[in-house]
């Protein structure tokens, strides 16, 4: 068996799930996980399918004959790696928007080599301002011998400077 990653963009319309996940399955692959969203009128995700590896190429010709409805797809051939003792934290942000803000958090944590896992982010009215607020949650892997108390120094200096509420936990239900 082998894993696949799977990017897919294209249209949004009813259907494009459905569509994916039964070519996955006449191939005989086992959906794993996914990340999918609406964004801005198109329909984007990244996959994980498993799949024998003597019908991973069919499978990956009849990804590819998505097309003809809009969707693109791209394929990426993965094997499992093993990775060193670790643990995930949950950074939560919220503030006023401002160009910028995703790229000074992620600065802080390539600065101090720490793992980006997941990224969601969003941008809402405010109750009662309207003024639009932008909410960023960050799932994070951190080496387990890393000393965190100095992430969380660093993010409690960054939010100061950039007037945003962050908040550093340990990840609920970390398989770590």
């Amino acid at each position: 068996m082998i894993d696949l990653v799977l990017t897919l963009i294209g249209p949004d319309h009813p259907g494009i799930v459905d569509s994916v996940s039964e070519v996955v399955a006449a191939h005989g692959g086992n959906w794993l996980e996914s990340r999918m969203a609406h964004l801005a009128g198109k329909f984007a995700g990244v996959l994980c399918v498993e799949v024998a590896e003597e019908k991973a190429a069919a499978l990956e010709e009849a990804l590819g004959r998505l097309a003809v409805s809009g969707l693109k797809v791209i394929v990426e051939r993965s094997s499992p790696v093993e990775a060193p003792r670790q643990h995930a934290m949950e950074i939560e942000l919220l503030g006023v928007d401002r160009p910028g803000l995703v790229h000074e958090v992620s600065a802080l944590l390539a600065a101090h080599r720490i793992n980006v896992e997941e990224l969601a982010t969003d941008r809402r009215a405010a109750a009662h301002s309207g003024d639009h607020m932008f909410h960023a949650h960050i799932r994070v892997i951190i080496p387990e011998t890393f000393d965190v108390t100095a992430v969380r120094q660093g993010l409690e200096r960054l939010a100061g400077d950039l007037m945003v509420e962050i908040r550093l936990a340990e990840a609920l239900g970390d398989p770590r």
